[in-house]
């Protein structure tokens, strides 16, 4: 066999610089390392730009360097200059609205410039013959003390399937959720951060983490709160696996509470107003939802004949949401998709309902909606929208200091590429779904708006590269949204963070993150919590962190010790021994009087260390407030660690009861709720 030609790394370099393909990148220690050529290869061909031969090279760079016109959708600032590139000054420009206005352009050495307009949000820009929408950002993204009239406030996060409550089957619900957000509420707590409420795989219940969604359009029914809409009910086997070490036995626990949604719908008529707003809710889904009920009455079929839960290994004709074929199943199974309409219909009721007891309790923000960075290939999303999304490729991280071989999340992503040709009509839809019935987005892996690193179906996770996306044009549509939606705006700033990222977000007034393990000063002591980032959410811990306590026992390094057994184990150990030192003294330092001869007493000072913090919001993880040694995920793990499955021991309401937990919120009310300095 004749050994395909390698192309000239030089031709092939410059094409993936003009893909947005990065040919180099520095890891944890911030050395260089170059893309092999054959990576490089594998992503432009999966980013649709041919590079087999010298040929191929040529023509793709040709096509991405044409000149590409006006695009159909520009964002800019409130009140900034916006360049019309190609456009000469001549030509006449009208903004249209309810009262259209002349435009003045002025010469620009790329074509024309004029200013934007001061309003914020999207106006349509007529240029001669040509229009496009013109997205304009506020000047900064709703802040914190307007949502909550608060120079400083605080909130709880919380896993949304961990809560408990009677009669819930055995999986947290958004009923649990609501009940939380009042209690807290009561000590000034003005948010109530959620793990993804995203949409999974209701035939597959045993995929169940919540970073891995079939749709981020579309809502999980399992977090449901049935008596939103209907009187309470007992789902069957309600009261197995109590206790403080319970899991979620997801396969079980999904099966009984669909089934008793499924009764609940065989009998809709029983409840006049259910079924009302139910069917005002079907007659106009929108094509996401439609299409995802679509999806998941098919995916059940499919399952059920033998074709698997993967779509891309169904018969062809299944795998096109257009086909004829598809619309004869959505016709004689009618019943069974609006089963699913139903499904995501109490969903959003339940959401809704949380989020306005959340507001009318007092809470300024309530509901903090989670945004998962991307999408599993194989689900509804990636069915329904496929032009939307990358193919051949999958979502990670390269080498770092923990992971050393890099990570593949298994996840798809956006195409720029598709963003771009439908004015990025996609990333809104996202965006738009997370704000639908909530006071806040937090952005997971909001690098990955400036670049994600992408591998290559089949080759090892350090194997990839970073592609670059519009950070500046998707930062400023977050914003032009939260202002839309009178909503907060926090990113995932954690990790390996490109330069410049966090500058844009502030000027944006989209908050990052600032967590208590990684805030340390240049010696690796803990900064001062007065030298914290203002325009940030300070937390004591993450989901994918240890807990404090767990921290302080050093609960991590035995799950990693248990897993993967290595000399390097007791050097870690020591290690964590002068963390907790180091971690004594900045308590010391910051005038926290708190005893930290056991877990308790760190999680208090940790709690009051946050508290301190310049941050304009403080959230505390659940599992902080409450002082357990486990953390809801431990990374690089799916079946060694019980990820996304740990209940709480007793309802949230229950467990704040305890003295130790009052006096944890008190400390919170008294720094950062009514009454408390405000700077």
């Amino acid at each position: 066999m004749t050994a395909r030609r390698q192309p000239d790394p030089l031709p092939i370099e410059a094409l993936a610089r003009a893909a947005g393909v990065s040919i180099e990148w520095a890891d944890a220690f911030a050395r260089p390392h170059r893309v092999p050529v054959d990576t490089l290869e594998r992503v432009l061909c999966a980013l649709g730009h041919p590079c087999g031969t010298p040929a191929d090279i040529r023509r793709s760079l040709a096509a991405l360097q044409a000149p590409q016109g006006l695009p159909g959708l520009m964002t800019a600032d409130a009140g900034r200059e916006v360049v019309l590139p190609g456009i000469v000054p001549s030509v006449p420009a009208e903004l249209e609205g309810e009262t259209p206005r002349r435009v003045m352009l002025r010469p620009h050495r790329e074509g024309s410039v004029f200013t934007a307009p001061e309003t914020p949000g999207y106006h349509v820009l007529s240029i001669g013959a040509q229009s496009l929408r013109l997205a304009v950002a506020p000047r900064r993204a709703p802040s914190v003390a307007e949502r909550t009239g608060r120079g400083r406030a605080f909130g709880v996060a919380a896993q949304v399937y961990g809560l408990r409550q009677a009669g819930d089957g055995g999986i947290g619900h958004l009923g649990a959720v609501a009940a939380l957000a009042e209690r807290l509420a009561g000590f000034g707590a003005h948010a109530v951060a959620l793990s993804p409420l995203h949409a999974l795989f209701s035939a597959a219940p045993e995929r169940f983490s919540p970073y891995s969604p079939s749709s981020r359009l579309a809502l999980n029914p399992l977090l449901a709160d049935i008596a939103a809409f209907f009187p309470p009910g007992v789902i069957n086997g309600e009261g197995e696996g109590e206790g403080p070490d319970a899991f979620i036995d997801w396969p079980r626990a999904a099966r009984r509470k669909l089934a008793y949604l499924r009764r609940l719908f065989d009998t809709l008529d029983a409840y006049p107003e259910a079924t009302g707003d139910f069917r005002a809710f079907a007659a106009l889904p929108g094509d996401d939802l439609a299409r995802h009920a679509l999806f998941e009455a098919l995916h059940a079929t499919m399952i059920a004949e033998g074709h698997g839960p993967d779509w891309r290994k169904w018969p062809a004709p299944l795998r096109d949401p257009e086909s004829p074929e598809v619309a004869d199943f959505a016709s004689t199974q009618a019943n069974e998709v609006r089963f699913h309409l139903f499904l995501q219909w109490l969903a959003a009721r339940s959401l809704a309902a949380a989020q306005g007891r959340a507001r009318a309790s007092g809470m300024g923000i309530g509901l903090i909606a989670d945004l998962a960075v991307g999408l599993d290939p194989a689900g509804s999303q990636a069915w329904s929208r496929p032009g939307d999304l990358l193919a051949g490729l999958a979502i990670g991280a390269p080498p770092d200091l923990i992971n050393v071989a890099g990570q593949n999340w298994g996840l798809t992503a956006f195409s720029p590429t598709a963003l771009a040709a439908q004015n990025f009509e996609p990333f809104l839809a996202a965006i738009r779904a997370a704000l639908r019935h909530a006071g806040g987005v937090r952005i997971d892996h909001i690098l990955g708006l400036r670049r994600l690193w992408l591998v290559p179906d089949g080759a090892g996770a350090g194997e990839g590269a970073y592609l670059t996306y519009p950070l500046q044009d998707l930062l400023r549509l977050v914003a032009i949204e939260a202002h839309a939606h009178g909503a907060i705006a926090i990113g995932e700033d954690l990790g390996t963070v490109p330069e410049g990222l966090r500058a844009e977000m502030t000027a944006l007034g989209i908050l990052g993150m600032r967590v208590l393990p990684f805030e340390r000063d240049t010696d690796g002591g803990f900064l001062p919590p007065q030298d914290w980032q203002a325009e940030a959410v300070g937390m004591t811990s993450t989901h994918d962190l240890p807990t404090i306590a767990g921290w302080w026992h050093g609960r991590d390094l035995h799950w990693r010790a248990r897993i993967t057994p290595s000399d390097v184990a007791a050097e870690a150990l020591t290690a964590r021994a002068g963390e907790r030192t180091a971690f004594a003294t900045a308590v010391a330092e910051a005038g926290i009087a708190a005893s930290l001869d056991d877990a308790d007493g760190a999680v208090d000072a940790a709690v009051a260390y946050v508290a301190q913090s310049a941050c304009d919001l403080a959230i505390i993880p659940l599992e902080d407030l409450l002082g357990l040694d486990e953390s809801p995920n431990l990374p690089g793990t799916v079946d060694e660690h019980p990820n996304w499955r740990r209940r709480l021991s007793a309802p949230a309401e229950d467990l704040l009861a305890a003295p130790r937990i009052r006096a944890r919120l008190s400390l919170l009310q008294r720094t950062r709720g009514e009454g408390a300095d405000q700077r």
